[in-house]
């Protein structure tokens, strides 16, 4: 048995888990928020209980200490010894790595380069990973890339239609995001068909506050929705997703403002909680639209209009498809939302559900029936374990 640490970490915050391995059994999960600010907040799970307490973390050194501290005093482990590995989450991987990588200097540098490309993520992931490695010097750590199941795009996929040297100089195409969690429920949308995923076609929605969609033909991406960054694709919690570029050149005359407000407009204040004027949140909208708010409606009109066009593309792109598969917070609890979409799919991919179900279903289930010529599944995506998985693999434990 291997005790291993999965790591996701943000600006300001630092999930955890910790599995013992093969196993795949969860020993405790916490996270740590609002590092850097005045007070912040731990939590962890102790003996299915949730502990949490305000405490001061001013950096994420100290949250990896705290959380560390706390595996020892409540007895979740006897010795940090016991824990062998560490597996981080990274958002963007660039072009260079097509699969989760084994932590050296060169891999740290490369991360670190491609922080303009995701400013607020990288460079969180590193100074996360500096703390982890300081506190725990003799193990190993593997990085597992958001980007790298998107690696398998071919260019008419990947490629933007701006000057060819945007792309050679600069790096800008399409890299796509959440693709730890795409690979791992395409993984189990095949287990739970019997087939083998390499004889399958499959269209992945992972729909929660940032969300995307992914066409896997065989087991391998060869299209997603999100773009250079996570702000591209199909409409978000507070993204506004794929939207005219002449709209950000005009309302910037219009307002008056700087390219980092608009940054702010487009990725903190559109998307759902643009359009509602409500929340960013579904449920909010949703309980709305229910009290008649006319705006709450047009965000969700709007929300299912904007993915099953992705959806229908997609199809395209595949041929055919053998399954539709929802997973994230929206995709696995906003029921109302699948069934939207499943009802404006029922023509022109012969899908039928399980309507009663499906207004029930929070968990693994499959909703379509027996005549849908389109299975279709919620499917708890679970990156955490895709991530120690990956640390498993690639340090052969």
């Amino acid at each position: 048995m291997t005790k291993i640490m999965a790591v996701n970490s943000g600006s300001s915050s630092l999930k955890f888990q910790l599995f013992e391995m093969p196993e795949g059994k969860v020993l405790t999960s916490g996270n740590v928020e609002r590092i850097g600010l005045p007070m912040g907040i731990f939590g962890i799970h102790v003996n299915d209980k949730h502990v949490s307490k305000e405490v001061p973390v001013p950096d994420h050194q100290v949250a990896v200490n705290l959380l560390l501290d706390a595996l020892v005093s409540f007895g979740i482990v006897k010795s940090l010894d016991e824990i062998k590995a560490c597996g981080h989450r990274i958002v963007q991987g660039g072009p260079y790595f097509s699969d989760s990588v084994k932590v050296d200097e060169y891999v740290v540098d490369k991360v670190r380069e491609l922080i303009e490309l995701a400013p607020l993520h990288n460079a969180a992931h590193l100074t996360c990973y500096e703390a982890f490695r300081k506190a725990l010097p003799n193990i190993e750590h593997v990085f597992v890339f958001d980007t790298a199941f998107h690696q398998t795009m071919g260019p008419e996929s990947y490629m933007f239609p701006v000057p060819y040297e945007w792309y050679s100089d600069y790096k800008v195409r399409r890299y796509g995001a959440h693709g730890t969690s795409h690979k791992y429920v395409a993984g189990k949308t095949a287990e739970l068909m019997g087939k083998d995923i390499k004889d399958l076609n499959l269209i992945t929605l992972h729909l929660g506050s940032g969300a995307s969609i992914t066409a896997i033909k065989g087991g391998k991406c060869i299209n997603t929705s999100m773009g250079l960054s996570p702000l591209g694709g199909i409409m978000m919690g507070t993204r506004c997703g794929d939207i005219d570029p002449t709209v950000v050149y005009f309302m910037m005359k219009k307002l008056g403002c700087t390219p980092e407000e608009m940054e702010t407009y487009l990725n903190k204040k559109s998307g759902m909680i643009g359009v509602s004027g409500v929340s960013s949140d579904s449920r909010d909208v949703e309980n709305a639209m229910k009290e008649g708010n006319e705006r709450a409606k047009l965000t969700y009109d709007l929300y299912v209009n904007r993915v099953i066009n992705v959806v229908g593309g997609y199809v395209m792109q595949l041929g055919h498809v053998d399954a539709l598969t929802f997973t994230a917070g929206l995709g696995e609890h906003a029921t109302l939302v699948r069934e939207m979409i499943c009802k404006k799919l029922e023509e022109p991919l012969g899908i039928k559900i399980d309507y009663e179900l499906n207004s029930k279903c929070h968990s693994e289930a499959e909703l379509s029936l027996k005549s849908s010529k389109v299975k279709v599944y919620v499917v708890p995506t679970n990156e955490e374990l895709a991530i120690v998985n990956d640390t498993v693999r690639i340090l052969g434990l």
